[in-house]
């Protein structure tokens, strides 16, 4: 029987980021965009939970604060599948079975 964990532990890996690692560093938007080099549209809707964190985004954090861009992929992972969840039953697909 497989565990199933509640959405509300799931924290989308942008809004994380935003209040425990770019607010404690002081630094706004648009510079950490312009460190980052991305466009400050892209990492603003990214911390506030608009937007999935990408692979590249994650290499990005990582090189900036040294946090794993694995640890914040499966993060955002899981807060994805526990947004799908949500609303599983509306996904009507039944088991496929084998061909005799």
């Amino acid at each position: 029987m497989a565990i199933k964990v509640h959405p509300t532990f799931a924290v989308h890996a942008g809004e994380w980021l935003k209040t425990e690692i770019v607010e404690p560093h002081g630094v706004n938007v648009k510079a950490l965009a312009e460190h980052l080099g991305v466009s400050r549209q892209n990492l603003s809707n990214v911390l506030h939970g608009h937007t999935a964190l990408s692979a590249d985004m994650a290499i990005r954090f990582e090189k900036a604060f040294g946090l794993k861009a694995e640890t914040l992929l499966r993060m955002q992972a899981r807060y994805d599948l526990a947004q799908a969840r949500t609303h599983e039953r509306d996904i009507k697909v039944k088991p496929l079975t084998a061909a005799a």
